[in-house]
C-alpha cells in the first residue's frame, strides 16, 4: 500500500498558522512581483477568485471581501514543509518527497496495523506539530493513492483508504479521465473523443490499445488503476541535469550595472546548488528579456551560452563568466524585465576533466568556498558575499505584502503579550 500526503491550500494554511484571526477567511498567495494568484483558501475560492487571475484584476472583489493577500514566503513555506516531511517520516520507514506539500509513502509491513486509526494518528500529529491541515490518501498504487487523496480532501474525515476492490471501482468511477495522475490536458482532450469520460471508462480499454494510442506511460497507468504497481519511491534525489535561477526585477532596469548586479546574484544561487548536490558545471547560459506584455516599449530578447575552460563550481569563476556573456548581449536603450543564468552540462565534481593549462579547482578555492557556504548557513544567505554581488535593491522582487520569516529568523518570532 502507498499513501500521498497533501497539504491542503498550503501556502495559504502556512500563513494562518501564525495569525489564527486568518481562519475561516478568504486568503490568496500572489506569484514573484506580487503578479498573479498562485495559492487559495477555501473561502477564497468559494468567491470565484481564479488561479492565475493577475493582483490588479481583482482588487474590487479582494476589497469587497476583505481578502487577506500576501507576498510569497518560500523562506517560510520551505520551512514549513521540512517540518511537516520530518514528521511524517517518524511514522513510516520509506517515504518520497514529491513536492513542497506532497510526500507518497510506504506502507510496505502495515498489513496487519488498523490502517484508518494509523492515518487518522499521522493526520492529528502533522497537524498538532505544525499547524498545518493535511490529506491523506492510502491505497495499493501512486496513482489510486492520487485518487484516495482527492476523495479525502472531499469526504471531512481528511483520509481515505481504497483497499477492497468495491471501493477501488466506486473511487474510479466519481473520477473524470483528467483527473488521473499523468493523464496530461491533450490525452484527455483525445479520450473523451472516444467516450472515455471517468477513470474506470479508461481500465475498461486493452493494454493494446493504450499502448497503441498512449504509448508505454499510458499502459503503466492503465496498470496502476487496476491496481499494479508501476511505480516505486523515489526515495534518493536523482541529481539535476541543470540548474537555472531567474527573476523578474521589481521595476524595469535600464544600465548594465544593475543587471550585470542581478546576474552575479543568480549566478550565486545556481553555484550553491552545484556545491550542495557535488556537481560542476561545463557551460553556462544567461538571458534577458524586456516585457513583452508592455506593447507601448521596444522589445528585446537574447540569450548566450557561455563554454567553460573547465567545469567548476567555483562562484568567481562563474560570474566571470556570466558577466562577459551578459556584456555580449545587452543593448542600450531598452527597459529589461527579467534576466536568468542556468548552469548545463554538469558533471560529477569528483570527475571533472582536467585542464593543463587552466586550472580554477585547487584545494585553495574549494577550502574558500566550502567556508563561505558554512557561514552562509550558520549567519543567513548572502552575508558573506562577493562584491559583484553588491547590496543595490533596483532588481529585488516586489513583495510588499510578505509576511515575516516566523521560524527561521530571530527578528520575527512571535511577540507573545
Amino acid at each position: 500500500m502507498f499513501g500521498l500526503a497533501d497539504c491542503n491550500n498550503f501556502y495559504a494554511s502556512c500563513e494562518r498558522v501564525f495569525d489564527p484571526s486568518l481562519r475561516n477567511k478568504p486568503v490568496v498567495v500572489l506569484s514573484n512581483n506580487d503578479g498573479c494568484v498562485i495559492a487559495r483558501s477555501n473561502e477564497a475560492k468559494a468567491l470565484n477568485i481564479p488561479m492565475g487571475a493577475p493582483a490588479f484584476q481583482i482588487e474590487k472583489l479582494i476589497k469587497k471581501h476583505n481578502v487577506a493577500v500576501f507576498s510569497t514566503n518560500f523562506t517560510l513555506y520551505g520551512d514549513m514543509s521540512n517540518r511537516v516531511m520530518n514528521t511524517l517520516a517518524s511514522f513510516v520507514a520509506d517515504y518520497e518527497i514529491y513536492s513542497i506539500d506532497e510526500a507518497f509513502l510506504s506502507f510496505h509491513g502495515f498489513e496487519h496495523f488498523d490502517l484508518p486509526a494509523y492515518a487518522a494518528k499521522i493526520v492529528k500529529t502533522v497537524h498538532k506539530n505544525t499547524g498545518i491541515p493535511l490529506s491523506l490518501g492510502i491505497a495499493p498504487t501512486k496513482t489510486l493513492a492520487k485518487i484516495a487523496n482527492k476523495i479525502a480532501k472531499k469526504n471531512g474525515e481528511y483520509f481515505c483508504i481504497l483497499n477492497t476492490e468495491a471501493d477501488i471501482i466506486q473511487s474510479l468511477k466519481i473520477t473524470a479521465i483528467e483527473d488521473v495522475w499523468g493523464i496530461g490536458r491533450r490525452y484527455a482532450v483525445f479520450l473523451r473523443k472516444h467516450n472515455i469520460q471517468t477513470a474506470y471508462d479508461f481500465t475498461q480499454m486493452s493494454e493494446a490499445w493504450v499502448r497503441t494510442n498512449m504509448t508505454v506511460v499510458g499502459q503503466r497507468i492503465l496498470k496502476e488503476l487496476k491496481g499494479i504497481p508501476c511505480y516505486t519511491l523515489e526515495t534518493d534525489i536523482p541529481a539535476k541535469k541543470n540548474i537555472c535561477t531567474a527573476r523578474s526585477f521589481g521595476k524595469m532596469l535600464t544600465t548594465l550595472p544593475e543587471i550585470e548586479e542581478a546576474v552575479s546574484n543568480f549566478t550565486a544561487r545556481c553555484c550553491e546548488k552545484l556545491r550542495r548536490q557535488k556537481s560542476s558545471a561545463s557551460a553556462v547560459m544567461v538571458f534577458i528579456h524586456t516585457n513583452q506584455h508592455r506593447k507601448d516599449l521596444p522589445q528585446y530578447a537574447k540569450n548566450i551560452v557561455v563554454q567553460l575552460p573547465q567545469a567548476t563550481n567555483y562562484t568567481p569563476e562563474l560570474i566571470k563568466h556570466t558577466i562577459a556573456g551578459l556584456r555580449r548581449i545587452f543593448k542600450k536603450g531598452y527597459s529589461y524585465k527579467k534576466a536568468g543564468v542556468i548552469v548545463i552540462e554538469l558533471v560529477p565534481e569528483s570527475s571533472v576533466q582536467g585542464n593543463l593549462f587552466y586550472n580554477v579547482n585547487n584545494d585553495k578555492t574549494q577550502k574558500l568556498m566550502h567556508t563561505v557556504d558554512e557561514l552562509n548557513t550558520k549567519y543567513g544567505r548572502d552575508h558573506v558575499r562577493f562584491s559583484t554581488q553588491g547590496y543595490g535593491k533596483a532588481w529585488k522582487l516586489r513583495q510588499e505584502k510578505l509576511s515575516p520569516c516566523y521560524t527561521t529568523k530571530m527578528d520575527d518570532l512571535l511577540d507573545i503579550k
